[in-house]
């Protein structure tokens, strides 16, 4: 069920930006009256499963969900129409018209998703605001991960602040370790302050072993939910029980408890528990997914959590704000690639639908389609031919050298990015696949 909820997620957030970033081409395609012969959501090879002509174009819905397109009369795209091509341009196809409406054609689908992105941030801030947690308010400091002990963090440790980075919550510290090359921070530990120096590969080391989290708020166990199905149900645990040790070994934090029974799957292991004033003993039987069933308090109670809201004054430069520094650190993401660990982590279909929430959410759902709708308008804008960058690419040229490149360098060019771009296709979501066969995704 969690499969189809987020696929659905996927679909529809897809579906939105595909239909706008068309409408991105089509609408100054119609006002400088180029014909456009086909609008389509998704693609429709051999046979479509909705398709209506209205006027000189027809609307449709194809059956293979991973895009969709406009087809512009006398224009060098995806259908390599060279039938039409080969004759003289009609004052209505795409060839025929200036240098300079070509261009704003090409770039329409960019734009609406630049500011669709933009736009829909603005829409959050106003309707929902800003949760986070500052760092100044995790009480009980970080719990780090395996990668982020070896490079020198404790659990407990508090970060105080990156050097010459300015971070507000522990997403900040991920992303400046991460993206900008932050590499001394400065930790509270046991009331005194000190300096870890983390290796000048660290972020080599992350994309190396999938850490999508780098630091979680540490907190307490507290019992608070004991499921009826899991182990914990048919012992003596109960609700406001704090869960301090596994066995011999004191693990007075979540984190600790959760790693210490994932080394004791299938066994039956003797818990220390605080209940009141007093300290008891209670044995509990390990699933062999190393869990007992046992849920703890909500974040809210162990942490204030800073809540800004946004009239729509505020939220409008806000949202912009928010969609260049979206942007930003995408364009800031994408050297990563040019590493062995980094390439592993480029991913398909599976990795973005992996991004959506397990259950429908309204909030996460428009945060993705803002993102999608930032890293499509970026990624079309590149320079490949077969991409709109591609064309805009060609137009520049010939706006600079007032001389229409070859046509069939035009068509080669298109033929070469497409096979480019189905190369990509395929090695991202053949990453997702072995991705899914490792668990890793």
């Amino acid at each position: 069920m969690v499969f189809l909820i987020k696929a659905a997620q996927l679909i529809s957030s897809l579906s939105i930006l595909v239909v706008l970033h068309e409408m991105g081409h089509f609408i100054p395609a119609r006002l400088f009256k180029t014909r456009v012969e086909k609008f389509f959501l998704f693609f429709d090879p051999w046979f479509a499963l909705w398709k209506r002509k209205i006027g000189d174009t027809v609307y449709g819905i194809g059956w293979v969900p991973l895009g969709g397109y406009v087809k512009i009369s006398g224009m060098v795209d995806e259908s390599m129409d060279k039938e039409q091509l080969a004759k003289s341009p009609e004052s209505w196809e795409f060839r025929a018209k200036p240098t300079w409406q070509r261009l704003i054609i090409m770039v329409g689908g960019v734009t609406v998703n630049l500011l669709l992105g933009m736009v829909i941030y603005i829409a959050i801030l106003y309707t929902w605001g800003r949760e986070y947690l500052p760092l100044e308010n995790i009480t009980y400091g970080v719990h780090p991960s395996e990668l982020m002990q070896q490079e020198g963090f404790r659990e407990g440790d508090r970060i105080v602040r990156l050097e010459g980075h300015s971070v507000n919550t522990l997403e900040d510290v991920g992303k400046a370790i991460l993206l900008d090359d932050a590499r001394v921070v400065e930790v509270e530990r046991i009331g005194e302050r000190r300096f870890i120096h983390l290796s000048d590969d660290v972020a080599e080391k992350i994309l190396d072993r999938n850490d999508k989290v780098l630091f979680l708020p540490t907190v307490p166990f507290f019992v608070d939910s004991i499921l009826p199905d899991g182990t914990a149900a048919r012992s003596d645990l109960r609700k406001n029980d704090r869960l301090i040790g596994v066995n011999d070994t004191a693990t007075p934090y979540f984190g600790q408890f959760r790693e210490a029974l994932a080394e004791l799957k299938g066994q039956q292991v003797g818990l220390t528990v605080l209940r009141g004033v007093d300290t008891v003993k209670v044995s509990v039987q390990v699933s062999d997914e190393g869990l007992i069933g046992v849920g703890n308090r909500p974040a809210d109670r162990y942490f204030t959590f800073a809540h800004e809201k946004f009239g729509l004054a505020r939220s409008v430069p806000a949202g912009i704000q928010y969609g260049l520094a979206t942007l930003g650190g995408y364009i800031s993401s994408m050297k990563l690639l040019f590493s062995s660990s980094g390439v592993k982590q480029v991913g398909g279909f599976g990795a973005i639908g992996s991004l959506f929430a397990p259950h429908w959410d309204w909030q996460r759902f428009w945060e993705m389609t803002a993102f999608l709708s930032i890293v499509l308008a970026f990624m079309n804008i590149l320079p490949i031919p077969a991409l709109d960058g591609g064309h805009v690419m060609f137009l520049l040229y010939e706006m600079i050298t007032r001389r229409q490149p070859n046509q069939k360098v035009l068509e080669y060019a298109q033929l070469a990015g497409m096979a480019l771009l189905l190369a990509l296709i395929l090695f991202a979501n053949g990453n997702d696949v072995l991705r899914w066969l490792t668990g890793r995704l």
